[in-house]
């Protein structure tokens, strides 16, 4: 029987009416408390409750007192103390900056209570913990996050299916309709990264139709494939680096201290052991503490050779599997010939390890895993779509062109194969998300049969002054955050009060009224207006440096003034 667990450092499993809770590595299970000292997860209100919490250990802290405050408060009520807890937790803005979550369980049931104040049940968390999770990073847009985390909970609900039925279930591909810089492509990144999923951004108007010169549509799914052999190769020399690394330190350490040849009266010692050996481990204890990492060490390696009179011609038809397949055939029959490298003990280590990591892989697992998760797992967010859109009373010259291209995606979108250097590749189960601005164009611009094969259809709403306030506030990055770890690197430490962000907000939001819209960028474009003089200076004015309202209208008076703003356009 296999188990699906998910979580973050935090999880609850119940099965026959027993709890259990891990947190951080510590497990309560029944009576006993394993690493008890570490203390992140706990019994409460008469040993009935239990608590698990991640995150920052003082965070985590100040909301376990709350909770066990409400629970007093509502007599022991999980449900009702939870709830409480995240409308403090949502409300108050002390609680808001906490960054950590609790897992709370009695015999009856459990709960998540999350940082954006919601409370969660084992029904609802999967995908609604993936909402909670984007609300870190983008504000708003919440069709747009709770269709992408739907589109992900489904392909974890068909492999819980029957295997005849579950290669029926294909992605539901979702179009994202949006101006420019309101999370589109962050949505579907941040995603890819929470799911260690293979995902490539792409831009629709780079690709031509077979025939023609540039890069046709299946260089995606070939460029998706290489991502995922990257992807695959880091993990799986992750497992082997121990290994790796423990080679690479014997390496090290021959080129400092060769081993002697075995003579008689090392064979006669006793145990065996011979008299440079004592010396070698003295010398992999220093290797593996620092010690030497600065001494240089000569190694010998070996390397291609291209000859000089050998003429290398890009093919650049388009083909873009055919010229990497070009590549390999001259990478296997170009000679290698030797060469001696110098370089520091702390390099030569790393240089090892990777080699050594090379040896201790196998090539095919490595392969086909990447090309099943591909499969499987892979995301294409191709952007820029209303790009290849022609409208169809007056489809002639470069609108052809397009429509080609839209007709090269859609045996891609809808399931084919692609030929990779790798193996052959199926797209049937790879998720599309497309997205595009469409101020000239219309979705319905697009061709029918396309227009099939992307079935949810969000649009994504323009930014107001509330959503750049906090946007500036509330993400884990954001920019009020970047800017100020940015200069405390040179002990310049920056304090933005209300007024000011409300002021930065409210010009960013009347800029792009004015002109082109560009969203959440044109924060960017303002930030860096307000405090270009501070950053200019910043090795002379260490300290403590207060954004005021009135700094900041001084600071944007020329955007104010000026309104042509051409200066100010991204």
């Amino acid at each position: 029987m296999s188990i699906h667990m998910e979580g973050t450092t935090i999880l609850s499993v119940r099965k026959n009416g027993k709890v259990v809770i891990i947190g951080d590595g510590q497990v309560t299970l029944g009576n006993t408390i394993m690493k008890p000292n570490a203390r992140k997860v706990r019994r409460t209100y008469n040993d009935s409750i239990i608590v698990g919490f991640a995150g920052s250990t003082a965070d985590a802290f100040t909301l376990f007192e709350k909770f066990n405050t409400k629970l007093e408060e509502f007599g022991g009520n999980l449900l009702r103390a939870s709830v409480e807890l995240a409308k403090d937790w949502r409300t108050n803005k002390m609680l808001r900056n906490l960054e950590a979550m609790l897992c709370v369980a009695d015999k009856e049931m459990s709960y998540i209570i999350s940082g954006n104040g919601d409370v969660l049940s084992r029904r609802t968390a999967s995908w609604r913990l993936v909402q909670a999770e984007l609300d870190r990073y983008i504000i708003g847009q919440k069709k747009a996050k709770k269709y992408v985390a739907l589109a992900l909970r489904n392909r974890w609900r068909r492999l819980q299916v029957s295997e005849e039925l579950r290669d029926e279930i294909t992605p539901k591909n979702i179009i994202m309709i949006g101006p420019t810089g309101v999370g589109k492509t962050e949505i579907a990144r941040r995603i890819a990264k929470m799911t260690d999923a293979p995902f490539i951004k792409v831009e629709a108007s780079k690709y031509t139709e077979v025939g023609y010169v540039g890069r046709d549509v299946e260089s995606m799914i070939r460029d998706l494939v290489e991502i995922s052999v990257s992807l695959v190769r880091t993990e799986m020399t992750e497992k082997v680096r121990a290994k790796a690394r423990e080679s690479a330190v014997w390496r090290v350490v021959d080129k400092l201290v060769p081993a002697s040849p075995v003579s008689e009266e090392d064979e006669d010692t006793e145990k065996g052991i011979r008299s440079d050996d004592k010396i070698r481990e003295k010398f992999k204890d220093k290797v593996e503490r620092g010690e030497m990492d600065d001494k240089e060490i000569e190694f010998q390696t070996q390397e291609r050779v291209i000859s000089a009179n050998m003429e290398i011609i890009p093919i650049g038809m388009g083909n873009d599997n055919f010229d990497s397949n070009i590549k390999d055939m001259l990478n296997n029959f170009l000679p290698k010939r030797d060469k001696i490298k110098r370089m520091p003990v702390r390099e030569a280590l790393k240089f090892f390890e990777q080699e050594e990591a090379e040896k201790l892989l196998e090539a095919e697992d490595v392969q086909s895993e990447a090309v099943r998760r591909a499969e499987m797992n892979g995301i294409v967010f191709l952007d820029e779509i209303d790009k290849i859109a022609g409208k169809s009373e007056t489809r002639s010259g470069s609108d052809v062109s397009r429509e080609g291209v839209q007709r090269d995606l859609l045996p891609i979108v809808e399931g084919s194969t692609v030929n990779t250097k790798y193996g052959p590749v199926k797209t049937d189960h790879i998720l599309f998300i497309a997205a595009g601005a469409f101020h000239v164009a219309k979705p319905s611009d697009l061709i029918p049969e396309l227009q099939g094969r992307f079935p949810i259809r969000v649009e994504l709403e323009a930014l107001s002054k509330a959503d750049f306030i906090r946007i500036l506030t509330e993400p884990k990055n954001s920019l009020v955050r970047q800017y100020s770890a940015l200069l405390a690197t040179e002990d310049v430490y920056l304090q933005f009060d209300e007024q000011a962000i409300e002021k930065i907000a409210e010009l960013s939001y009347e800029v792009n009224s004015r002109m082109e819209n560009i969203g959440a960028r044109r924060l960017h474009t303002i930030m860096e207006k307000v405090i270009e003089d501070i950053s200019f200076d910043a090795p002379d004015v260490k300290g403590e440096h207060k954004i005021t309202e009135a700094y900041v209208s001084e600071k944007l008076s020329g955007i104010i003034k000026d309104q042509d703003l051409s200066r100010y356009i991204l």
